[in-house]
């Protein structure tokens, strides 16, 4: 069988590579290498450059826009509670788009040569080499491409008035989910909730891929059903 046959060469370029795997893909893509050197996805530098991104990035990118985005909403008549009733709003909106897109998004089963490069791009690379601090964060220019739909469908279903800052508090959800993502694989957090939700990821990663999907709260985990076992939670301590 071909997909048994392939070996991925860790010393060349993986993106490329791992779709010849077929259905040993999922396999090999959910033993994770444990290391703070991340692999080379791409031969041309350029390609290469966009997909390394440190954590401090996104706030600094995106912070000001949830900012623009909240003084527009004011500007428009909106008072002060308002304002924090829709940030408020789009952030437990945000908190629903991360559980559902890492759960049928990212955890979707992919056997064919494109639907595993495309996998590994998304977020198999991030279980192959859950430690790759330049990898734990979405990069900036794939985030500005998904925002235009995301502020069409936010547009569509509010008002013009509240559309920036409904926008904005949904914005400022991701912020929280991928600052939030970083600092559980490379934090050291003595006090809960961190600390459980440290546990709880890394679980996730290294336990029990299937279940466990909350980031920045087990919240969706417990409304849908995808606990983990809390044996398990407490076995990664």
């Amino acid at each position: 069988m071909v997909a048994q046959e392939f070996t991925v060469d860790l010393t060349k370029p993986l993106v490329f590579q791992v779709g010849h795997l077929g259905e040993a893909y999922q396999e090999w893509v959910h033993q994770p290498i444990v290391g703070k050197e991340g692999p080379r996805f791409f031969a041309s530098d350029f390609w290469e450059s966009l997909t390394r991104t440190v954590w401090w990035a996104i706030p600094s990118i995106w912070l000001p826009v949830v900012c623009w985005c909240t003084s527009m909403s004011y500007r428009m008549g909106h008072t002060p509670s308002e304002i924090a009733l829709m940030l408020g709003t789009g952030i437990f909106i945000w908190t629903l788009i991360e559980y559902t897109l890492h759960r049928f998004l990212f955890h979707i089963q992919t056997r064919t040569y494109w639907w595993n490069t495309v996998h590994y791009l998304l977020h198999g690379c991030h279980h192959k080499h859950p430690m790759d601090g330049l990898r734990l964060v979405f990069p900036p220019t794939a985030t500005a491409v998904l925002l235009i739909p995301f502020w069409n469908l936010v547009k569509l279903i509010s008002t013009p008035s509240t559309t920036p800052a409904l926008f904005g508090g949904g914005l400022l959800g991701y912020v929280m989910y991928d600052c939030t993502h970083y600092y559980l694989h490379h934090g050291q957090p003595t006090k809960d909730p961190a600390r459980h939700l440290k546990r709880y990821h890394l679980n996730h990663h290294f336990r029990i891929q299937t279940s466990g999907f909350g980031i920045t709260s087990s919240l969706w985990d417990n409304v849908f059903g995808t606990l983990p076992p809390a044996k398990t939670i407490e076995k990664s301590s």
